[in-house]
């Protein structure tokens, strides 16, 4: 019998088992719609991530990424806000982890306004205001502050990929704008 020190990350896969899995399950995702509010709760801005593509291309996008095994919902959302917007960004996540809107995304366009060419993936989506100071890391270049309306502007949606621009939509909608 030999003792062994517990993987310090159980819930991260292996490049070759996530693209084992992601062949033949869907991955659960959380995505959020960062936010800063005013003191009685209306959105006054909707920050969006400024990343580039490896065909060169910009592209806007919001902050994503997959739920661990034995993670929480708030859990993931935590640290994908952190990861992505920096540690002094402050989220508010939400009392509930009831989503603002659920977004399926798949493989094969036309199935659903959502593609992701990896993989069927379900994503909760979450409207989190954030009260501190963001400094974007990992592949972000930037986090840009819109107000609700350009940031519900077509301008700004066709810059969204693989459907975000309806996400967007629908997760603002749900918070009556």
């Amino acid at each position: 019998m030999s003792v062994r020190t517990p993987d310090p990350n159980p819930g991260w896969l292996g490049d070759d088992e996530l693209d084992h899995i992601r062949r033949r399950l869907p991955i659960v995702y959380v995505e959020a719609v960062p936010v800063r509010v005013d003191g009685v709760g209306r959105i006054t801005e909707v920050g969006l991530l400024l990343r580039g593509t490896p065909d060169g291309a910009m592209t806007r996008t919001l902050v994503a990424g997959r739920v661990m095994y034995g993670e929480t919902l708030r859990d993931a959302l935590f640290r994908h806000l952190e990861k992505d917007l920096g540690p002094m960004a402050f989220p508010l996540i939400p009392a509930s982890a009831v989503p603002a809107h659920v977004a399926e995304y798949f493989p094969i366009p036309g199935l659903s306004p959502y593609v992701d060419e990896r993989q069927h993936a379900v994503s909760l989506v979450f409207v989190v205001p954030v009260t501190g100071s963001c400094d974007p890391r990992q592949d972000a270049l930037e986090v840009t502050w819109f107000s609700p309306a350009e940031a519900l502007s077509q301008s700004i949606l066709d810059e969204m990929e693989a459907g975000r621009g309806a996400l967007l939509r629908a997760a603002l909608a749900s918070v009556s704008y």
